[in-house]
């Protein structure tokens, strides 16, 4: 397990690949880098692919503090800064996108591309929070087993779900979230559920930007997509038919579709300096 010290955190990580350039990974809550597992087997074949944990999510151990989305933004930064590999794609799903919008916002020499997948710019919509806590605290202190059939419809779309040929692949995930370190995503729902908006950060956000939504999403749908579109000037929204809120794991091959065309257009505007 490589364990980086950032910010005071010990971050896990895994670097895949090499080339010219690096795509950096934030998955989003109840997860971890695993749920790129299919981007990180395409785009490491020319790209130095990246992903890492959040605090105490996937295999970065819980700290007793830091959970709120600035923190998190800062240990990306102390991650992409310590590894030396700015300036980067960075992209970033739900949580994860969270913080990308807060690192190319306020960090835009270490961001060369930002691609941000099922996320929203604005607060937790007050409607959802009651539920989200709920559930919370149910996990928390009884067992994710107990919540597992409420979260799985949020975090994975209709047609996922009810696919009879993934349902191997759906129990791999449902069993990945009763798993979870109970405390870890306690923090880690507390700080996404209590984030502050950045819709007024959208505009410092100069790096080419694509925004990418499952037509499924029920826990960040088209509009919270379609506002980050409006909010960054010059942005592109691509919205993936048959995927919910992990279109990453659901849609793996239209989403990589998708990356690739971006990052081939980035390439061909703003072409890599060779070293002599």
């Amino acid at each position: 397990m490589t364990l980086l010290e950032v910010n005071g955190a010990h971050v896990h990580y895994e670097s895949t690949g090499e080339g010219p350039e690096t795509i950096v990974f934030a998955h989003g809550l109840l997860w971890s880098g695993e749920m790129y597992a299919a981007q990180v087997a395409e785009f490491s074949k020319r790209y130095r692919c990246i992903t890492f944990d959040f605090r105490g999510q996937g295999r970065t151990p819980v700290t007793p503090a830091g959970y709120d989305m600035d923190t998190l933004a800062g240990d990306a930064i102390a991650l992409i800064e310590t590894l030396g590999v700015a300036p980067v794609h960075f992209a970033g799903l739900s949580m994860g996108g969270f913080v990308a919008m807060r690192v190319a916002a306020r960090r835009p020499d270490l961001v060369r591309s930002l691609i941000l997948l099922e996320t929203s710019a604005g607060p937790e919509p007050p409607e959802k929070v009651p539920r989200y806590k709920l559930l919370g605290a149910v996990g928390r202190w009884l067992g994710y087993g107990l919540v597992a059939g409420q979260v799985m419809p949020i975090m994975f779309g209709k047609t996922y779900m009810h696919d009879p040929a993934r349902a191997q692949e759906r129990d791999g995930w449902r069993a990945r979230l009763i798993g979870n370190d109970r405390v870890g995503i306690e923090r880690a729902l507390a700080g996404v559920i209590n984030r502050a908006p950045v819709e007024a950060e959208l505009a410092n956000i100069t790096a080419p930007t694509l925004v990418i939504v499952g037509d499924e999403d029920v826990a960040t749908p088209l509009d919270k997509a379609e506002a980050i579109r409006d909010g960054v000037g010059g942005s592109t929204l691509v919205v993936i038919p048959h995927a919910g809120h992990s279109a990453t794991i659901e849609e793996p091959e239209a989403v990589n579709a998708a990356i690739e065309a971006f990052l081939d257009s980035v390439s061909a505007a703003m072409p890599v300096p060779q070293t002599p």
